[in-house]
């Protein structure tokens, strides 16, 4: 996952210290079980064998598969984790980002898409309906490690601490006070976007980072479209607030690529569901949108 994960506990709880050393292994596991960036993952083997025919995998990936069928059907294919091919194709990988032809674009859409992935429920197997499909749970996978993390914490009696990772990607957990103080910061420098007070729930963000084009002198991310296989443009910074870290983190992305017509109608169909964007247009506003018990929006920029 490329980033640091962090426990931070509440200042007379130095006691658990060493339970939060414990329960940062889980980040170890899950980055050995589901990196591609591993050849020995779990996913890597998927991504090796799966257009040849089922692979069983275990309880967790099904899961998190399973997860990510329902967050793509629920935001309209904005989040699709098939989409490396594209990011590759634009050169995103490399980081050397690069205007392909019209026709490699085609050619890396044939191979996105979530129709591209079979799961089978009753054999837990997983794959691929022709070869060149992978999956890449990297808009995923950290949420879904600090929950993780959040989630042995609490099973091992800590009840107030701060799980993070990377800066983008947080679980707060509270027992008794108001709860813990996170900012919102842009990716591209200038401080603070907002400040938010959480209480059992997670933050995901989404943003414009270091990696961009310039088409017709509009400045794109480096996250693209999957269903047009374009760089998206048009937010700054997308965050969102809801019960779970790695659904928080998918919907950042989500809500990156669609921006705010996606985020209004998903928050809308869905309680509990809180997101902030900050619009590339100069202005440096953030946008609320929907609600979630256990977040406060203190302070806006």
């Amino acid at each position: 996952m490329a980033c640091r994960f962090e426990v931070t506990l509440a200042g007379d709880r130095a006691v658990n210290v060493a339970v939060a050393r414990a329960a940062l292994t889980e980040a170890d596991r899950l980055e050995d079980a589901l990196s591609i960036f591993r050849a020995s993952s779990e996913l890597s083997r998927v991504n090796q064998l799966g257009a040849g025919g089922p692979v069983p995998v275990s309880e967790e990936l099904f899961a998190i598969l399973q997860l990510c069928q329902e967050l793509s059907a629920d935001c309209d294919d904005a989040f699709d984790v098939t989409s490396t091919p594209l990011s590759a194709c634009w050169g995103f990988l490399r980081r050397e980002p690069v205007v392909p032809s019209p026709a490699a674009v085609d050619a890396a859409r044939s191979l996105v898409g979530r129709d591209r992935v079979r799961l089978d429920a009753a054999a837990r197997t997983v794959a691929f309906d022709r070869p060149g499909v992978s999956v890449n749970l990297g808009a995923i996978g950290k949420g879904y490690a600090v929950q993780a993390v959040a989630g042995r914490l609490w099973n091992d009696g800590v009840r107030d601490a701060l799980v993070s990772a990377g800066g983008s990607s947080v679980a707060a957990l509270v027992d008794t006070g108001e709860g813990w103080q996170v900012d919102v910061t842009s990716t591209r420098g200038g401080g603070r976007l907002a400040r938010l007070r959480l209480r059992n729930v997670a933050l995901g963000t989404s943003g414009a980072g270091e990696q961009y084009l310039e088409l017709d002198g509009v400045r794109c991310a480096h996250v693209i479209d999957p269903r047009t296989g374009w760089p998206c443009s048009g937010i700054v910074s997308a965050s969102v607030v809801t019960t779970d870290a790695a659904r928080a983190d998918a919907l950042a992305t989500a809500f990156f690529v669609g921006g705010g017509e996606l985020a209004r109608r998903y928050c809308a169909d869905h309680p509990d569901t809180l997101a902030l964007l900050t619009p590339d247009d100069g202005q440096r506003r953030t946008i609320v949108v929907g609600h979630c018990r256990g977040a406060i929006v203190e302070d806006l920029q």
